[in-house]
């Protein structure tokens, strides 16, 4: 949610500052002025999740994801081969179901709103992607727990 606000305020800003003609009939700087308030409100919401979120999972004694990007990015094909042959129950196939579908979407030329439109054709595949790309990055940041914790503790 921080990325995908902050990617709707800096549209509402490059609105403001290099559209001059109208936007679909409306007034380029109100619809730059109410991306970049969205933006902003999307992105101090997901922070607020965030937080709230990671205090809950600390409550319930839920592990953190660990590892960088590249780590994660490296962990991926290994995570995938070990949920598909069920050596690894965190990720259901039904989230690589999920996944393999929002990339579909994300390459085929068929949109829900089409990219035509100025700034929110464009907006729902920026939210496919962060969506993608969050959910990725956090189930390969457990594979990695899971990993360490295994390699901390080899007799399970």
């Amino acid at each position: 949610m921080v990325v995908f606000g902050g990617f709707l305020a800096v549209m509402g800003l490059a609105t403001l500052i290099f559209r001059h003609g109208d936007v679909v009939g409306a007034s380029p700087v109100g619809i730059g002025v109410v991306l970049l308030v969205l933006g902003a409100a999307v992105a101090g919401l997901g922070v607020v999740r965030r937080v709230v979120g990671r205090r809950r999972r600390a409550a319930r004694g839920e592990p953190e994801p660990v590892g960088n990007v590249i780590e994660r990015a490296q962990a991926l094909p290994r995570l995938i081969r070990a949920a598909r042959s069920g050596a690894y129950p965190g990720l259901p196939k039904s989230r690589l179901a999920l996944w393999l579908f929002a990339l579909l979407y994300l390459v085929s030329p068929i949109d829900v709103l089409p990219d035509l439109l100025p700034i929110i054709g464009v907006a729902d595949d920026a939210g496919v992607a962060v969506w993608l790309f969050s959910s990725v990055s956090t189930a390969a940041g457990l594979y990695l727990r899971h990993e360490r914790d295994r390699a901390k503790r080899p007799y399970l």
